[in-house]
């Protein structure tokens, strides 16, 4: 399984500013296309997530690098992947790609933070790890290798 998900969207005419391109904001909204579609690739709804886990990912932190403009009618493809999974947050990137062209527009990232229905914190349900593995299993193998004392190996 390829570390991203690819979902495409065409770029409605009310996505644009006067001047025909993409109005910045909505490359945020690309994103959560790109989130929601990997998750659910992954084999994990997110409306589930929360009826069913009281389990809500909160965005706490997001970044676009604006490489290139999208116009109206572009097929832009929305390439996702998990970066980094802790115990309590999730750390998404991103990457919009003009279909035709094959150029790369934007990049990016957000950060969010597992919270229950009363957005208090609180750690990722195990139950959900598992599609999570790689990131997972890296970050525990480098707290156990900070945990260890110098000197050994």
């Amino acid at each position: 399984m390829s570390d991203f998900s690819e979902t495409t969207v065409r770029v409605r005419y009310a996505e644009t500013d006067q001047m025909g391109l993409v109005y910045y904001a909505n490359y945020f909204i690309y994103f959560e296309i790109g989130r929601v579609e990997h998750m659910r690739d992954r084999g994990v709804a997110y409306k589930e997530m929360e009826i069913q886990d009281d389990s809500f990912i909160v965005v706490a932190e997001s970044h676009c690098r604006y490489l290139r403009p999208a116009r109206y009618d572009d097929l832009l493809r929305i390439r996702t992947r998990v970066a980094e999974v802790r115990r309590r947050t999730i750390r998404f990137a991103y990457e919009i790609v003009n279909s035709a062209t094959g150029e790369l527009l934007a990049t990016g990232l957000t950060m969010h933070v597992v919270c229950d229905s009363k957005g208090r914190p609180k750690a990722l349900p195990e139950k959900y790890r598992r599609y999570f593995p790689l990131t997972e299993e890296k970050a525990n193998a480098e707290s156990s290798e900070a945990q260890k004392p110098k000197g050994t190996s």
